[in-house]
């Protein structure tokens, strides 16, 4: 059953979700934007021990706290790692107030028709026991959709959904993520299939199932408020899906009922070379304006 204080902030609390999980794929660029490059570390054990000194960083730096950053969502890694000599899923939620969720999701199947499905992920149930027992609220899963397929996007949300009833067999609380690509030739086509499909599932989840949802944000200002009302839903969040912190913000005010679950446009700017002044200035910066654009709508 989930953690009903840290429910009531996921429902209720203003403020926003960072997303700390970049994983494997995604991992290199985030250190370049960094200021690591790809020559400064040789192997995987190397650039997630970067990676995670990056992370610790941010969720030690004194502005990020559950004021403003009500939830974290964290790589595996990150969760079975240490910030000040704690347990990080602790250290987030006893120390500084904010949720942690994991990442769950293993990579994504080649496009066909249209969207990524999720590629099966091995000894899930075992990670999902290991997470609870280290004070998880719930999870993350992603996948993608590129094109307005009606077919294509029916079958990623209802794996999404599949996966979430396995999420929730555990007692924790899915965010269900089928990202629509920015690039997308037909970006408000797909949103719209997508807000009908999500919506088709929800009505169909047992009457005490929660979940989240973290969706681009959509061409269409407050396509997803419906969603954000369905009794099953506890939070739709917003992925900034490469717009720039000031875009992403900018589309987010736009969109009621909407918070940021951001990752790129939450360390913008960020970099190692910075003194701990400079950058937590910098992140507090940052923390300041995704905040602003969740809690007060245009």
């Amino acid at each position: 059953m989930a953690d009903e204080k840290m429910l009531q902030q996921m429902s209720q609390k203003p403020g926003f979700i960072a997303a700390l999980d970049q994983s494997g794929g995604s991992t290199p660029g985030a250190l370049r934007l960094y200021g690591i490059p790809d020559s400064a570390y040789s192997g995987d054990a190397e650039m997630f021990r970067l990676v995670h000194e990056m992370r610790v960083r941010i969720m030690t730096s004194p502005g990020f706290s559950g004021d403003k950053v009500i939830a974290a969502i964290l790589f595996e890694a990150t969760m079975d790692g240490e910030a000040k000599s704690r347990p990080v899923p602790s250290y987030l939620w006893e120390d500084r107030g904010v949720v942690p969720f994991l990442k769950i999701d293993k990579g994504l199947e080649a496009e066909t028709d249209g969207v990524q499905l999720m590629k099966p992920i091995p000894g899930l149930d075992a990670t999902l026991d290991r997470a609870v027992k280290l004070g998880i609220f719930g999870t993350k899963e992603r996948s993608v959709i590129n094109l307005p397929s009606q077919t294509g996007i029916a079958a990623v949300v209802a794996q999404q959904f599949e996966l979430a009833g396995q999420v929730a067999s555990h007692g924790l609380v899915p965010i269900i993520e089928p990202e629509v690509l920015i690039k997308s030739p037909d970006k408000k086509g797909a949103e719209a299939i997508l807000r009908d499909e999500i919506a088709k599932q929800l009505d169909m989840l047992p009457t005490d199932r929660k979940v989240m949802l973290k969706l681009t944000i959509p061409d269409v200002p407050d396509l997803y408020r419906s969603l954000a009302a369905h009794p099953s839903v506890v939070r739709v969040v917003a992925l900034s899906g490469g717009y720039t912190r000031t875009e992403a913000c900018r589309r987010l005010a736009e969109n009621h009922d909407m918070i940021a679950s951001f990752s790129r446009a939450l360390t913008e700017g960020l970099t190692v070379q910075m003194s701990d002044a400079e950058f937590d200035t910098a992140l507090k910066q940052s923390i300041d304006e995704i905040y602003e654009a969740s809690a007060n709508k245009a």
